[in-house]
C-alpha cells in the first residue's frame, strides 16, 4: 500500500475522497469533483492505475490538487491502513464517495474470509466510513455539513439480507450476491443517518443508472455474454457520474441525509430496504463483522 500526496498545488476549497476511482463512473467522479476546485484524493487497488489516474486527472484539470492512495478494500486490515493514511494526510474531509465496487461470478472468499461481494461492496463501505467518521464530524459545521455519498443501485430492489447464509455457501449466484451488497448499501446508509441526527455529517444512496463501465469484468458466462450484448445501449460514466456529484456538491441537497437518489433527484426505495427491522438487523451484524463495538448514536 502506498499513497502520494499533491505537492504545491493552490489550495482547494474542499477535501474530497473518492474510492474506485481509476475508471468508470469513479473516475468521472472525481473528474467533476477537481473541476468543481476540489482537493481530491483517489483510492485504487493497483498502483499503476492510481497513478495513471492521477496524471489523467491533472492533465485535464491543470493545476488540480490530486492525492494518490493505494488498498483492496476487500481486505480490512488495508481499510484500516488506508484510513490512517487518510486521517494523517488531511487535516479535514468534507465528501466521502464510496463507490468502490465488483460483481463475481464464482464464489470467493477474502483474507478476512467473508465473500468477497459482501466484502467489498458493502462491508468495504461500512468500515471505511465508520474508520473515518470522526474526521467527517469534525469537518461539517451547521450549514457545511460534511456529506458521504454511497453509491448503491436499483439492483437493491431485488435483493434480500440472507441472514441465515450470508457467506453463500449453501447456494452462489452472482447477482443474487450483488443485490444483496447493493441492498445492504441502502440500509447502512439509512441506519447511519439515524444515528448522525443532529450531527453536522449527512448520508444518502444513489443508483447510477446502467452503465457502461468495468463492472462485468470479473464475469463471464450468461451474464457476462447478456451484458455485452447489451453495452451498446448502456449510459455513459460521465451521466453515471451525475447524480453523485449532485449529493456531493449541490446547494440543493445540503441537510439531506437518509435519502435514495436516482437521476439526481431523491426516490422511494424497496419496501425491503426500508423495513427498519432489517436495517437494524443488518447495521448490528455488519458492524460485529467489521470488529466495530454498537453504535446508537454520535452526539
Amino acid at each position: 500500500m502506498a499513497s502520494g500526496l499533491s505537492r504545491g498545488a493552490p489550495p482547494a476549497k474542499r477535501t474530497c475522497l473518492v474510492t474506485g476511482a481509476t475508471s468508470g463512473i469513479g473516475y468521472e467522479t472525481a473528474l467533476g469533483l477537481a473541476k468543481a476546485g476540489a482537493r481530491v484524493g483517489i483510492v485504487g487497488r493497483d498502483p499503476g492505475k492510481v497513478a495513471a489516474t492521477a496524471a489523467a486527472l491533472t492533465a485535464a484539470v491543470p493545476g488540480a490538487a490530486i492525492d494518490r492512495f493505494v488498498a483492496d478494500l476487500s481486505s480490512q486490515a488495508e481499510i484500516r491502513h488506508l484510513a490512517g493514511e487518510v486521517r494523517a494526510a488531511y487535516p479535514r474531509l468534507d465528501v466521502l464517495v464510496n463507490n468502490a465496487g465488483a460483481i463475481f461470478d464464482r464464489r470467493e472468499t477474502t483474507v478476512d474470509g467473508f465473500e468477497r461481494t459482501w466484502a467489498l461492496d458493502h462491508l468495504g463501505y461500512v468500515l471505511f466510513t465508520l474508520e473515518l467518521l470522526d474526521l467527517l464530524k469534525a469537518s461539517g459545521r451547521p450549514g457545511a455539513a460534511a456529506r458521504i455519498v454511497n453509491v448503491a443501485s436499483a439492483a437493491h430492489t431485488r435483493g434480500r439480507i440472507a441472514f441465515d447464509d450470508l457467506q453463500a455457501e449453501r447456494s452462489y449466484g452472482a447477482m443474487r450476491a450483488y443485490s444483496q451488497a447493493k441492498l445492504g448499501n441502502v440500509l447502512f446508509t439509512y441506519a447511519l443517518a439515524r444515528r448522525l441526527a443532529g450531527a453536522p455529517v449527512t448520508v444518502n444512496a444513489l443508483h447510477p443508472g446502467v452503465i457502461d463501465t468495468g463492472f462485468a469484468k470479473n464475469t463471464g458466462g450468461a451474464f457476462g455474454l447478456a451484458w455485452n450484448l447489451i453495452r451498446p445501449f448502456l449510459s455513459t460514466p460521465a451521466a453515471g457520474a451525475a447524480t453523485t456529484l449532485h449529493l456531493a456538491t449541490a446547494t440543493a441537497a445540503e441537510g439531506v441525509s437518509g435519502r435514495y437518489f436516482a437521476r439526481s433527484r431523491e426516490k422511494t426505495s424497496s419496501r425491503y430496504s426500508r423495513d427498519e427491522a432489517v436495517q437494524e438487523r443488518t447495521w448490528a451484524i455488519s458492524l460485529e463483522q467489521v470488529g466495530q463495538a454498537p453504535i446508537e448514536a454520535w452526539t
